[in-house]
């Protein structure tokens, strides 16, 4: 009898047992559920400029303690959207990854609200080496001719090398015709396609149809100017570089060193005075001879 209490109450307190495993595993399961949301992340690499379909994207439970900002939690508001940067697979979709609503796709729709997309020509020399690409920063280098007036005016100049950087911190958008970014290995391009505000594109137009441009790779996170007064064939010849830094840049105005020369130069010596004639003592008498003529002058 006493056996058989226990083999009960042993059966009664498993069923509770188990009773609670499973209301806990429900309210945990619950718990889950409410602290989870439903993110749009890419299913295949898209390529910046790409417009979005909803086979490109797959929903996936997210902690909604952790969710990134400006993401993506239903697909229909993807609908007909462009990448404005490369998005790779299993990465969230986020706003600031999308161009504008309503933008075309194509290169357009990632050249930031103010600026433009220009195309210059390159060659492997031009484009270092094929190792600008699409994401990275650049300088812009010009080689041109400077007009630098004569010692003496009269509207004689001669022309002297220079190079200089005119443009900094430029993003490249694209080479060639393609807007993706690998990093794997360069590729040499005929074409360099930036981004530049409307008064750098004015730049640009005027550089490269003065000389030849020369692009200059760049830290991406390196944001500092570059403060120079460019390099001449007096400048590269000269040890210390000071002086032929601004040679032809402070020189004085012709009408200035005429001036400056005159003041420099010593006054004419003045010419000396006369000596004076002897006086003549008062009373003295002088005789004066004129042919056969003579006379006797009384002072």
């Amino acid at each position: 009898m006493r056996n058989t209490r226990a083999l009960v109450m042993i059966a009664v307190a498993l069923v509770l047992a188990l009773v609670a495993v499973v209301v806990a595993a429900h309210w945990i399961n619950d718990q889950g559920a409410a602290g989870n949301k439903k993110v749009a992340v890419a299913l295949v690499d898209i390529p910046m400029g790409a417009r979005i379909t909803p086979e490109m994207l797959n929903l996936i439970e997210w902690p909604s303690n952790a969710m990134p900002p400006g993401a993506i939690t239903d697909i229909k508001q993807l609908d007909n959207r462009v990448s404005r940067t490369a998005i790779e697979h299993g990465e969230p979709i986020m706003e600031s990854k999308l161009a504008p609503a309503g933008t075309t796709g194509g290169l357009s729709a990632v050249v930031a609200q103010g600026k433009r997309a220009m195309t210059v020509r390159v060659n492997d020399v031009v484009g270092v080496a094929g190792f600008a690409l699409p994401g990275n920063f650049v300088d812009i280098l010009v080689n041109t001719q400077e007009e630098a007036r004569g010692d003496f005016g009269n509207d004689r100049a001669r022309e002297q090398a220079i190079s200089k950087i005119v443009l900094e911190r430029i993003l490249v958008l694209a080479v060639a015709q393609e807007s993706n970014r690998d990093d794997t290995k360069p590729k040499v391009v005929n074409a360099v396609t930036l981004e530049l505000t409307p008064d750098q594109v004015e730049k640009l137009d005027l550089a490269r149809s003065v000389g030849t441009l020369s692009l200059v790779l760049r830290n991406q996170i390196d944001p500092k100017t570059a403060d120079t007064a460019g390099a001449t064939k007096d400048s590269l010849l000269d040890p210390d570089g000071a002086r032929a830094a601004l040679l032809g840049r402070n020189r004085p105005q012709p009408q200035q060193s005429v001036a400056k020369a005159a003041a420099a130069a010593p006054a004419p010596a003045a010419a000396p005075a006369p000596a004076p004639r002897p006086a003549v003592p008062h009373g003295d008498k002088v005789e004066v001879i004129k042919g056969l003529d003579r006379s006797t002058q009384q002072f």
